[in-house]
């Protein structure tokens, strides 16, 4: 179910190419000075570099448009949800929350802002559609990184000639962001006009880099911010401080599956939320549209009346039809079907993934599994969904069309990772110093691959903002799970 690209009156994707064989024949070393300038640029993720492509992803203004209705519709679905689940304990219980996190989500809430001030929709956007993976209403990552990404593609030497052909859009990410988290604070309730702001997460993940972009980013716009783990952060029970800061605004980067594992670590976060005396965005509300299970609930039946004929129309064309994994009876196209039964006979035609986890980890692709495999996926689905409480559950998910195109990938012609080649060098690691050499030893080439593409909308204060573009060969693209990334232009020709 591979879709090709949708078609534009020119394609950019050619023009790019025939700039880049230019360039790439006057300047061969070019490839390991780039992946130079994206390790300099903190484009890492543990030891890989997020982008060992040599071309952006393109999408017309028609494209952008199609995404915007459907990506900022799915957002305020998840806002109605999250009103709705809090005053229906039954509807709650479609998204099987852990008790520990059923009990953040009721916390109150200071002010009437969005539970998900920063969301993204993973997606593939198709020539008729954009069919929808996922919603992640958490802690969407990767903002940061795409917009310098995009900064650097727009420095390449063929960029300007590219230019002359095509008028290009890119997407001012960080400042969208700050917006919307400042937004954030005005509806908490929140007077400084230059709140002082934490970004929060373990000072151990690999995306800690992209915390540092954004504080410097952030602080050209004048608003101070400290990068804090949560173990940083301490409350007397008037204020929170971090690093001896009195903070105004946190800006929620730890997940609340963590804050759940860990809650002594994070007891100061939640203590200070409680009492209303910081603002948090996202708050933990938004682990309610966050989990997987909320698809389910805005493709079943039973739950109709909370959609008018729009949204209903959205869900239809762009949400695949997904259930919790359950032994029951549910609908499929319009009919009375025995779940179970129906997951074990379409294995070719669904997915099944873990309600709450991320970075592709469980997700089982029936048409790459054989039946003894896809088997005990069942059952341990089944089995979480009997015992309940803090085994979470599961979701089946009807297989969507994807997209795949052609990158430029860059390599050193034998097979060798050279996104990886910090970790791949005879030391085991490298200093930036010592980058330049090693690639001098290993030289990079560039060469064609089809790749999958994974195409997500960042949402923030639920409208659409840019793209996070992420390619995979294989049919899961994430950067937890090998993946890489590219910046998305927007782009016609010029007249």
């Amino acid at each position: 179910m591979t879709a090709a690209a949708p078609a534009m009156s020119h394609d950019p994707a050619k023009t790019w190419h025939d700039f880049l064989a230019q360039l790439l024949e006057k300047s061969p070393n070019f490839p390991a000075k780039f992946l130079d300038r994206l390790r300099r640029e903190k484009l890492t993720f543990g030891d890989r570099v997020h982008c060992p492509f040599l071309r952006p992803f393109f999408l017309s203004p028609e494209d952008e448009q199609r995404v915007r209705v459907v990506a900022e519709t799915i957002a305020d679905l998840g806002e109605r949800v999250v009103t709705a689940a809090l005053a229906d304990p039954t509807l709650l219980s479609q998204l099987h929350l852990r008790p520990a996190e059923e009990r953040l989500a009721r916390l109150p809430v200071q002010g009437a802002g969005r539970a998900s001030t920063a969301s993204r929709l993973d997606a593939f956007l198709l020539p008729d559609s954009l069919q929808c993976a996922e919603y992640n209403g958490e802690s969407p990552a990767g903002a940061g990184y795409s917009e310098t990404l995009a900064d650097i593609f727009r420095e390449l030497p063929l960029f300007a000639q590219f230019s002359k052909q095509w008028d290009i859009h890119t997407y001012p990410l960080s400042a969208r962001l700050l917006d919307a988290l400042v937004a954030a604070y005005v509806d908490f309730g929140g007077d400084s006009k230059r709140p002082q702001m934490a970004i929060v997460d373990w000072r151990e993940v690999p995306t800690w880099t992209e915390f540092e972009i954004l504080k410097a980013r952030f602080e050209k716009m004048r608003v101070p911010v400290v990068l804090a783990d949560p173990r940083d952060l301490v409350w007397d029970g008037k204020k929170l401080t971090a690093h001896g800061k009195k903070i105004d605004l946190v800006y929620r980067r730890v997940l609340i599956n963590d804050m759940v594992a860990r809650p002594k670590e994070c007891e100061a976060l939640v203590k200070a939320y409680e009492s209303g005396a910081v603002c948090v965005a996202n708050n933990f509300r938004c682990k309610i549209p966050h989990v997987k299970a909320f698809f389910a609930v805005l493709t079943d039946d039973k739950n109709a009346p909370l959609f008018n004929d729009h949204e209903k129309h959205i869900i239809r064309n762009h949400v695949p039809w997904t259930r919790v994994v359950a032994d029951t009876k549910t609908t499929h196209e319009g009919k009375t079907i025995e779940l179970l039964t129906h997951i074990r006979k379409n294995r070719e035609n669904l997915v099944l993934k873990p309600s709450d986890e991320y970075g592709g980890t469980g997700v089982t692709l029936g048409w790459e599994s054989d039946e003894k495999k896809w088997e005990a996926t069942i059952e341990k689905a089944v089995a979480a969904e009997k015992a309940g409480g803090e085994s979470g559950c599961w979701i089946t998910q009807e297989r969507i069309p994807i997209r795949r195109e052609v990158f430029p990938y860059i390599s050193n012609g034998s097979g060798h990772d050279f996104s990886r080649a910090v970790s791949d060098a005879p030391t085991g690691a490298l200093s930036p110093e010592e980058i330049p050499a090693f690639t001098k030893s290993a030289p990079a080439t560039v060469e064609d691959k089809d790749m999958l593409v994974d195409f997500a909308p960042y949402l923030f204060q639920g409208k659409l903002c840019g793209f996070l573009t992420r390619l995979s060969a294989t049919g899961l693209a994430n950067v937890t799970s090998g993946g890489g990334q590219v910046p998305a232009f927007r782009v016609r020709p010029r007249k």
